[in-house]
C-alpha cells in the first residue's frame, strides 16, 4: 500500500486541469482553450486497491503582469515544497519554448521524483514522440517519461502506476470517499466562470472573476439550490460585452453554468447573476483573498497526519 500527494505542474494550457479530472475520474477542474484558466489550487484524490494518490492540480507557471498572476503563480511553487512526486506537465503539440526552460530551471534543485508526462500525443505524429522523450531524458532528471493524452485518456492508467510506484509506502492518507477539500463555493464559482471563457472572446476572460454572494441551501427534499453570484470586470466598457445585446449573453452564460451546477450538485439550481465593475481587482488583495488565492507563502494541502 502506497499514499501520497503529487503536483501536477506545467506551462499554462499544457493540460494540467484536463489531466486531473480524468485521473480522478470527474469534473473537478474547470477546462477552456484559454491559457491561465485555472487560478487556485485543486486537490483531488483517487484510491486505489494498491494505494491512493492525492494529486494537486496548479496554475500554469507564467511570467506575473499582476498580484493575480503572483499569487497563482506562489501556488504552484509551493506545490513543489510539499509533495512526495511532482509531474511536469509538458504540451507535446508544441515546440520546447522559454517557457519550458523556465520550468526545467525551477525544479533544478528538485528533491522528490520527477515524473515527465509528455500530454497531448493524439494530437502529433507518434514518430515524433521519440525525439522528444530523447531530449527530455538528456536532461538526466526525470524519474519516468510517460507520454499521455489526457482528452482521449490514453495511457493515463499507466501514468498512474508509475506515480504511486513513486510514493512512499503507509496507509491511505484519507478516507476512500475522499474526493478533493474545495467548498462548494469554490466550485459554484468555478463553473459560472467555465461558462464566462466559453461565450466571450479576446482579452475579456483574463479579466473576469466570478464571487458567490450567496448559497441557499433547498429548504425540503427536491427543493431548488439557489445561487446568487457576481461577474467581476475591470472596465465600464466590458460589462456590456458580458451583457449582451437584450441580456442575450448573460442568459446564455447562465443557461449552460446552471446545467453544469444541476449536473454537479445533482439537484434543481436556481441561478442568479450580476456583473459589476470593479477597476483592477487583479492588483486589490482583498479580492484576490476573497478568491481564494493566498497572499504570501501559499500550501499546496493540507497533509492529515498518517
Amino acid at each position: 500500500m502506497r499514499s501520497g500527494f503529487v503536483a501536477l505542474v506545467g506551462r499554462p494550457n499544457a493540460g494540467k486541469s484536463t489531466l486531473l479530472n480524468r485521473l480522478v475520474g470527474t469534473k473537478l477542474a474547470i477546462v477552456s482553450d484559454k491559457p491561465q484558466t485555472t487560478r487556485n489550487r485543486i486537490v483531488g484524490a483517487h484510491s486505489r486497491p494498491d494505494g491512493q494518490i492525492v494529486y494537486v492540480d496548479t496554475p500554469g507557471v507564467h511570467r506575473p503582469l499582476h498580484r493575480l498572476n503572483v499569487r497563482m503563480v506562489d501556488v504552484a511553487v509551493a506545490a513543489l515544497r510539499e509533495v512526495d512526486v511532482v509531474a511536469l506537465i509538458v504540451d507535446a503539440a508544441e515546440a520546447e519554448g522559454a517557457g519550458d526552460r523556465y520550468m526545467w530551471d525551477l525544479l533544478q534543485h528538485l528533491r522528490v521524483p520527477l515524473v515527465v508526462v509528455l500530454n497531448k500525443i493524439d494530437r502529433v505524429d507518434k514518430t515524433a514522440l521519440l525525439p522528444r522523450m530523447a531530449a527530455i531524458g538528456a536532461r538526466g532528471r526525470a524519474a519516468d517519461i510517460v507520454p499521455v493524452s489526457a482528452a482521449t485518456g490514453e495511457h493515463v492508467d499507466a501514468l498512474e502506476g508509475v506515480l504511486l510506484g513513486h510514493l512512499p509506502e503507509g496507509p491511505p492518507l484519507y478516507p476512500d470517499d475522499f474526493l478533493t477539500d474545495q467548498p462548494e463555493r469554490f466550485f459554484v464559482a468555478e463553473l459560472v466562470r467555465e461558462q464566462v471563457l466559453r461565450h466571450t472572446h479576446a482579452e475579456l476572460p483574463f479579466t473576469t472573476a466570478v464571487v458567490v454572494d450567496a448559497f441557499e441551501e433547498p429548504e425540503q427534499d427536491g427543493g431548488r439550490l439557489r445561487l446568487h453570484c457576481t461577474i467581476l470586470v475591470e472596465r465600464t466598457s466590458q460589462k456590456p460585452i458580458l451583457l449582451g445585446k437584450g441580456g442575450a449573453m448573460i442568459k446564455a452564460i447562465g443557461t449552460a453554468a446552471r446545467l453544469e451546477l444541476e449536473r454537479f450538485f445533482a439537484a434543481k439550481v436556481f441561478l442568479d447573476l450580476h456583473v459589476k465593475v470593479r477597476a483592477d481587482w487583479r492588483d486589490d488583495r482583498r479580492t484576490l483573498s476573497d478568491l481564494g488565492l493566498p497572499d504570501g507563502p501559499a500550501r499546496s494541502a493540507r497533509r492529515p497526519r498518517r
